[in-house]
């Protein structure tokens, strides 16, 4: 395997992890600067109030986006597997 490939695969599989793992943290970010305002403006700093939310929110979402999670890694492998010299 050349230098080149092994750089390619590399770089295929980081924008692959970016991709599966971003709708989930987009809402769990999301949803942490919606606490956080909502702290700010009512000046509440309970540790439990920005994190269970967050948690609840990205488990949700963690549950919505699973069947295109698995879609996506499927197609990744199909990809992967299909391009090895047998």
């Amino acid at each position: 395997m050349e230098l080149s490939e092994a750089l390619e695969l590399g770089r295929n599989a980081f924008w692959m992890t970016l991709t599966i793992a971003a709708p989930i943290l987009l809402i769990g970010l999301a949803v942490g600067l919606v606490i956080s305002l909502f702290q700010a403006v009512t000046q509440l700093q309970e540790q439990a109030l920005s994190f269970v939310p967050k948690i609840a929110a990205m488990v949700v979402a963690a549950s919505i986006f699973t069947p295109w999670i698995a879609e996506q890694m499927v197609e990744y492998t199909r990809d992967l597997l299909g391009s090895l010299p047998w």
